[in-house]
């Protein structure tokens, strides 16, 4: 099931909850009932704990949106690195700039093909990454610098090269759910909490009350899942895909992911 065809059941289904239970509720509820009798004490109250957790929510998403846009950089960064190591590897010779060019499209295009998949499968990086990423460092290495063109180039390319392995690792220490489960229960307590605090108002029957009272909810459930699909930078239809390598590389086969 796509995540949002899952998000569209999950609004629809916490509006049908709430409106069958204000239904149900009412029922029960004699003619002499009076709705403004509600006590003063729990309308703050509700008020206040939908303040404290709108809050909460909000922090929540500013903290998993902060840890997407870190992954999307460390993914552009590294990208970037690895052009520049193809792009200032044309003052070599054509058999030593081959040979790093060779090096750095065959870790670009596992990374892309491959890698991308094992991130979201195994929430780390993949050992063969890494040992593609040795490739392009020895084949920059193996060869010493004959001029003085080549010596300020070898230079920049070793540090081109450093910079990818640092956006990789960066990359790596986003792999995976950022928030801890602690959290999650908070968050999905306190959306209880904030939804059932609704029936205590003594909500009639009227289209605009049950109207407002499915929004609310529907509110909710679109929000904690957009904590939900921010919070796995690589592992959700919204998060970071490996765009920017296929953009600085465009000899390259697109991913499933991109």
């Amino acid at each position: 099931m796509s995540e949002w065809v899952a998000l569209g059941v999950a609004m629809l289904a916490a509006c049908a909850v709430v409106i069958v239970v204000v239904v149900l509720r009412q029922r029960r509820i004699g003619e002499d009932d009076d709705p403004s009798e509600t006590p003063d004490v729990i309308e703050y109250m509700t008020m206040m704990i939908g303040v404290v957790y709108a809050i909460v929510l909000g922090l929540a998403i500013a903290g998993v949106w902060e840890a997407r846009g870190a992954a999307q950089d460390s993914a552009l960064r590294e990208a970037q690195a690895l052009h520049e190591v193809s792009a200032r590897a044309e003052v070599y010779p054509p058999e030593v700039r081959d040979r790093v060019q060779a090096a750095v499209e065959g870790y670009v295009s596992y990374v892309v093909e491959t890698e991308w998949a094992y991130m979201t499968e195994h929430d780390a990086l993949s050992p063969r990454g890494a040992e593609l990423l040795d490739e392009v460092r020895h084949a920059v290495m193996d060869r010493a610098p004959a001029n003085e063109v080549e010596s300020h180039a070898y230079q920049a390319i070793l540090d081109q090269v450093a910079a990818a392995d640092s956006a990789r690792a960066s990359r790596g220490q986003n792999v995976g759910p950022t928030m801890p489960g602690v959290v999650w229960f908070g968050l999905v307590v306190g959306a209880l909490v904030a939804v059932g605090l609704v029936f205590t108002l003594q909500i009639r029957r009227s289209a605009r009350e049950l109207l407002l009272a499915g929004l609310f909810s529907a509110l909710i459930a679109f929000i904690l899942f957009l904590v939900w699909a921010f919070d796995d930078p690589f592992g959700r239809d919204i998060g970071v895909d490996s765009q920017p390598f296929l953009d600085l590389f465009p000899g390259l086969p697109a991913s499933p992911s991109s």
